[in-house]
């Protein structure tokens, strides 16, 4: 039961993306936009001094994760994500949900000297504290001098650590994209 209770942050990601939606079809409004330090609810009643990422900065953390992947230094990868993360990882069937399963799996993959490229980005501010990015990558692989390339798909749920100002990885999600 702990794989599934435990992902409370997963389970409020959801649950924020629903309440956005519904919020949106009820004709009130929310609004975070890169530049929003306040936040609009209903018919312009106001919660101030909240600061919300912009969507460069979530982006920007994928910049930090492939210079992680760069240092081919499996536990630095694994810093990036929170201590109960999950990964369903690209070239593995098997969900990590702990940090050793993450280190586990980046020190395979890293043994190919990836690098990731974005190709298409969709960034959500959930709040304040939590935002998803979803879309496209592409990976060169490097294995025994010779290249590959993975197209991939992915979603990055992040969570900011209030103490620390640091965001983490909750949640990763990335597969092969399927032929056709």
């Amino acid at each position: 039961m702990r794989k599934i209770t435990s992902r409370s942050r997963t389970g409020y990601a959801v649950a924020a993306s629903s309440l956005l939606l519904l919020t949106a079809a009820s004709g009130a409004t929310a609004v975070a936009s890169a530049d929003t330090t306040a936040e609009t609810f209903g018919h312009g009643h106001h919660r101030p001094h909240t600061t919300y990422p912009t969507q460069q900065e979530i982006r920007e953390q994928f910049d930090t994760w492939n210079d992680a992947l760069a240092t081919l230094d499996p536990e630095q990868v694994a810093d990036l994500y929170a201590p109960d993360g999950v990964l369903l990882p690209t070239l593995s069937n098997r969900i990590r949900s702990d940090r050793d399963g993450i280190v586990d799996y980046f020190e395979h993959f890293l043994e190919k000297h990836p690098v990731g490229e974005i190709n298409e980005s969709h960034v959500d501010i959930l709040s304040p504290t939590s935002a998803v990015d979803s879309g496209s990558y592409t990976f060169t692989l490097t294995e025994d001098g010779v290249t590959s390339t993975v197209d991939a798909r992915y979603t990055f749920v992040y969570e900011k650590n209030t103490r620390t100002g640091e965001w983490l990885i909750v949640s990763h999600h990335s597969s092969a994209n399927p032929e056709g």
